[in-house]
Order: structure tokens, then C-alpha cells, then sequence
């Protein structure tokens, strides 16, 4: 397994709690839309086992033509032992990152995408959505649905309708609007259903979109292939 050791090369307060931390990108190290790694911080492998505390999952939230290795979290006043090293640390410093994978990556089979997503969930469709924008073939449209009951929506000038290019997106505050909408767009029967967050909220999602007749294959999860069982069967 290679262990790739980097520096912050920027740190963007999209919100009042939301951090993205910019990594400068290693050499060969390479990643696809709707990646996510583990995220490491210093000391993590100092011991015969790893400090699982100091690792998290994270999705890459930008781009490869992006030059940086985006990382988006929400990093709440009282927070875990690894948000609160993460908030101390600065540009120059050094994380590491490991084990890269993507479980979403944006499907193009001719048909409707639905990216459903809860709070800073949205990170993980950024890239799906700038990828869209650049090149939309064999995908007829987009529209992005998110609930953050902060009210402080993230990424809104690229989670922002462009008619022209078929990509259009909503953020609501209501878990009544929210699951009244996604209600409203299983009546496509044959759309792709991309949903992120908590594993409660991908349960919840499920169930309607299943009650509504959405096949188990139409529902992409941000999850390993061996876990999602456990969710869609």
C-alpha cells in the first residue's frame, strides 16, 4: 500500500463550519469523480498499528485538472480529536493520503441523474457535476438535491441551474421538503439515484426510492461493493 505524504497548499472557508483543505497533488498520484481515500494526519503510523483515530474516509471534492486534492469537512465547534488537530493546521503542513478509490463515478448510459445529498455530502458531486459541465455526453440531464438545515449552502455557484446545459439543482432546509421532492422525482423510472450522507439518511432514501419502484441497480451509494448489501438488498 503506498502512502502518499503532502502539503496543505490552501485552505478555503466555504461556510461558518466548513473547511476545504487543498493538497498539493503527489507526482503519479491519480483519481477519477467521485473518489474518496483515507485522510491521515501525522503520527497516524507512528505505532505498530495504525491510530485509526488520526484516519478518516474523505471524499475528493475537486478534480484532477484542478491541480490540488480537494478535501471538504465540516469541523463543528465541539469536535473529535481528529477535526480538532485538523483545524490547527496551517498551509505547509503535512497530511497523508492512502487507498483511493471511487464508488460513484458519474454513469453515462443516456438516462437522468438524480444526486441526492445531505450537508457537506455535497462535496462528493462536485467533481461528478464539473465533469458534466465540461463533457455531458450520453448523460440527458442532471439535477443535484440537498438538505442542510444550517441553511449555509455549500459550492452554490457550481450548485447553480444552468438550463442550457440540462443541470439543475435545489438545496432545502426541511427534511418535509426534502423527502417531499425526492418523492416527486422517483416518478422517473428509469433515472440513476446517486445518494450521500449519514447511513441513517441513505436507509431513508432508499426505502422511498424502493417503495417507488427504483431498482436496487439504479441506486448508487458511496460505499464499497462488499457493503452494499446491507443497504439495498
Amino acid at each position: 500500500m503506498q502512502i502518499y505524504w503532502t502539503k496543505i497548499n490552501k485552505i478555503i472557508d466555504e461556510t461558518r463550519e466548513v473547511k476545504t483543505y487543498l493538497l498539493d497533488c503527489p507526482q503519479d498520484f491519480t483519481w477519477e469523480e467521485g473518489s474518496h481515500t483515507h485522510f491521515a494526519l501525522k503520527g497516524f503510523n507512528a505505532g505498530e498499528k495504525p491510530n485509526r483515530s488520526l484516519i478518516r474516509h474523505m471524499s475528493i471534492s475537486t478534480l484532477p485538472n484542478e491541480k490540488s486534492i480537494g478535501i471538504t469537512t465540516r469541523i463543528r465547534e465541539q469536535c473529535s480529536e481528529f477535526k480538532t488537530i485538523l483545524r490547527n493546521l496551517g498551509v505547509g503542513d503535512e497530511v497523508a493520503i492512502f487507498k483511493t478509490h471511487s464508488n460513484v463515478p458519474l454513469k453515462r448510459e443516456d438516462k437522468n441523474v438524480y444526486l441526492l445529498s445531505s450537508g457537506v455530502g455535497l462535496a462528493t458531486f462536485r467533481p461528478l457535476v464539473l465533469n458534466y459541465l465540461e463533457r455531458a455526453d450520453n448523460v440527458h440531464q442532471i439535477h443535484s438535491l440537498n438538505i442542510d438545515s444550517s441553511k449555509d449552502y455549500l459550492f452554490t455557484t457550481i450548485f447553480n441551474s444552468v438550463p442550457d446545459k440540462k443541470f439543475t439543482s435545489r438545496f432545502v432546509s426541511t427534511r418535509k421538503d426534502y423527502y417531499e421532492e425526492v418523492n416527486n422525482l422517483s416518478a422517473d423510472k428509469d433515472g440513476l439515484f446517486y445518494v450521500v450522507g449519514s447511513d441513517e439518511f441513505l436507509m431513508q432514501n432508499i426505502a422511498i426510492l424502493r417503495e417507488q419502484g427504483i431498482k436496487p441497480e439504479q441506486i448508487m451509494l458511496d460505499k464499497h461493493e462488499q457493503q452494499l448489501p446491507e443497504f439495498l438488498s
